[in-house]
């Protein structure tokens, strides 16, 4: 039973700990295990997100009021050395909560991107340098006019907003070409895309090789034609993507970055995805039959 915000740490940390022991022995290392241990330590993380507390000042002052669930916690320090360590195991926990949320029978899926912005522009000029040797680049968001300096996102998701998978690109690689090399790795899937992924050939050729149907409206300025009820439709399934990357900037503040490599980048970014799939695992769990008349918690998803 979830009722509140202690009930929902402890349902995530159990989740996180039972996918923990699957996982630990490829993840083992020298050394006595510190007092917060590895699966509380990841806990915390993905709950900082879910809370909205993004700096590490901020969340170990939070988690103060906390003691009494996780009585040892780690300096601002060492919990973002340890994050940073831990990041490609915290994406391999979302993989395995991703996996219990019955994604085989769901392959319909909606592809695209958003930014991820390292500096504020104004100031992109004078802290390019590290950035620039890590992939940063210049590069044109259309949906929002401007242009940022860092990075997108690109993330295939369900059409029940389950995020699937995703690819981090320099912000001035096309769509077309990352969405591709995202595509690559999946197979039997019809895909709904934007008008940047019209290219007939590359659509022929993933159908050819891993049996995926991309599907895009046709532009205004092309022959063909199709009604404004299909129009309707495959706008209505792309919001499913705008709600995703909507749940991502104004509840994980994905776009907000704190981080100053490339490294604490990518582990913040591998946090608040998992963040969001064990969300929505949560929601789904509450949803099952026996919890129909639980007091469910105020989660972000």
């Amino acid at each position: 039973m979830i009722t509140n915000f202690d009930d929902f740490c402890t349902w995530l940390y159990v989740v996180v700990d039972d996918a923990w022991q699957q996982l630990a022995p490829w993840f083992s290392h020298p050394g006595s295990q510190p007092g917060c241990s590895d699966s509380e330590l990841m806990a915390l993380a993905i709950l900082s997100e879910c809370r909205g507390w993004d700096k590490e000042t901020e969340l170990i002052s939070e988690w103060q009021n906390y003691r009494h669930l996780f009585p040892i916690l780690p300096t601002r320090s060492r919990f973002n050395r340890r994050r940073r360590r831990l990041m490609l195991a915290i994406n391999l926990v979302r993989r395995v909560v991703q996996g219990l949320l019955d994604l085989a029978d769901d392959r319909q899926c909606v592809i695209d991107s958003l930014p991820i912005p390292v500096v504020q522009f104004h100031r992109a000029y004078w802290s390019s340098g590290d950035w620039v040797c890590d992939g940063a680049s210049y590069g044109k968001v259309p949906s929002k006019h401007q242009t940022i300096f860092g990075f997108k996102l690109h993330l295939l998701v369900t059409l029940k907003g389950v995020i699937v998978d995703f690819e981090l690109a320099p912000a001035n690689e096309s769509d077309l070409t990352v969405g591709l090399e995202l595509l690559e790795n999946h197979h039997d899937l019809e895909v709904i895309a934007d008008k940047a992924f019209i290219n007939h050939s590359k659509q022929a050729d993933l159908v050819k090789t891993n049996r995926i149907k991309l599907k895009t409206l046709p532009r205004l300025n092309q022959k063909q034609k199709v009604s404004a009820t299909l129009r309707d439709l495959f706008n209505r399934l792309r919001q499913i993507v705008e709600t995703v990357n909507g749940q991502l900037s104004e509840q994980f503040h994905i776009e907000t970055n704190y981080a100053h490599s490339v490294e604490g980048l990518c582990a913040r970014l591998y946090t608040k995805l998992a963040g969001h799939t064990l969300s929505v695992y949560c929601n789904r769990w509450l949803a099952r039959p026996a919890f129909l008349k639980i007091k469910a918690l105020a989660l972000p998803i």
